[in-house]
């Protein structure tokens, strides 16, 4: 039987509640722009990225359903699994109308799911090494896209991080701090909520498909990498 997990809660645990129908796996769109140019054939076409899209789930009732139960499943936004693709991880909204009422009289209605363009690996393993004489670590992007990793460090002074030999960006750790975020998927640098971005100079890194080494220089005590291998 088809299957959802919604914000880390699956539907077989909202008790009437079946998955009908699940979605087709697809692509998502590219985002261009077309420029055109008088005296010359064609257009010239500017690639801007993927667009968000729609998955549309069917479901249904069954016995011993609670419809208030149902209704506060689908609402918000968070991570989607769906049985069909068991290893992957959507991030999704809820912002269309659920039609309760047909689902009431008909017993089956359709969740729309606002999902953003790529996909991850669910459950992926981070990567942590505690710095002894090592200046450098492996890491694998197992999707088929480049990934935009998180990493964690902990060290002082200045700390420059590499990726596949080219210097990605320079850290500088305050006299009192010892701890940072690097979040290449949302840009910014922070540390329990403080965004500390002004002490970064430099790219947010990203892996290549396959195996990446990162290295450093500088006083770095610790490591963790969060690798998002991720699809379209």
């Amino acid at each position: 039987m088809a299957e959802i997990i919604w914000k880390n809660k699956s539907s077989k645990e909202i008790e009437g509640l079946i998955i009908t129908e699940t979605p087709p796996i697809s692509k998502p769109k590219m985002k261009v722009n077309k420029i055109e140019i008088d005296g010359r054939d064609g257009d010239i076409v500017e690639k801007v990225g993927y667009e968000s899209y729609t998955k549309n789930i069917g479901i249904g009732l069954t016995r011993n359903f609670d419809i208030d139960e149902v209704i506060k499943y689908f609402t918000g936004e968070g991570e989607l699994v769906i049985s069909d693709e068991p290893d992957k991880v959507y991030i999704a909204s809820i912002y269309d109308d659920i039609d309760y009422e047909k689902l009431l009289i008909m017993r089956k209605a359709t969740v729309k799911f606002h999902v953003q363009p790529f996909k991850y690996l669910k459950d992926e393993n981070k990567v942590s090494l505690n710095v002894t004489t090592q200046t450098s670590i492996d890491v694998t992007n197992q999707g088929l896209e480049i990934s935009k990793p998180i990493l964690v460090l902990e060290g002082s002074g200045v700390v420059e991080i590499a990726v596949n030999g080219i210097n990605i960006f320079r850290y500088t750790f305050p006299s009192d701090e010892t701890k940072v975020t690097i979040d290449s998927l949302e840009e910014e640098a922070y540390q329990e909520g403080v965004y500390k971005n002004r002490n970064m100079l430099g790219e947010f890194p990203k892996l290549e498909v396959g195996n990446n080494t990162i290295s450093w220089t500088g006083t770095l005590t610790k490591i963790e990498i969060d690798p998002k291998s991720r699809w379209l």
